[in-house]
């Protein structure tokens, strides 16, 4: 605590497992479903997802929506 404000360095989670999700820009890779949620010990370290698609691949993104780089940024989407 510094300066009476708390810094919360818990990452804010996009996906988890069994959602089904899109790529924008990857519709040739179909439909994927999470199938794997891995988060660091360490505060402030990574959380990422594993994504199974129709084509077959497993892809790997960064799952905190705090964090540059998610996947929501890149261009996933859940399908509802």
């Amino acid at each position: 605590m510094k300066s009476g404000i708390i810094f919360n360095m818990r990452p804010r989670l996009y996906l988890r497992v069994g959602d089904r999700v899109i790529h924008l820009r990857y519709h040739y890779w179909g439909e994927g479903v999470v199938v794997e949620e891995k988060h660091s010990s360490l505060e402030g370290g990574f959380c990422l997802v594993k994504v199974l698609f129709e084509d077959g691949e497993e892809r790997s993104f960064i799952n905190d929506l705090d964090h540059e780089c998610c996947c929501y940024y890149s261009g996933l989407r859940l399908i509802y």
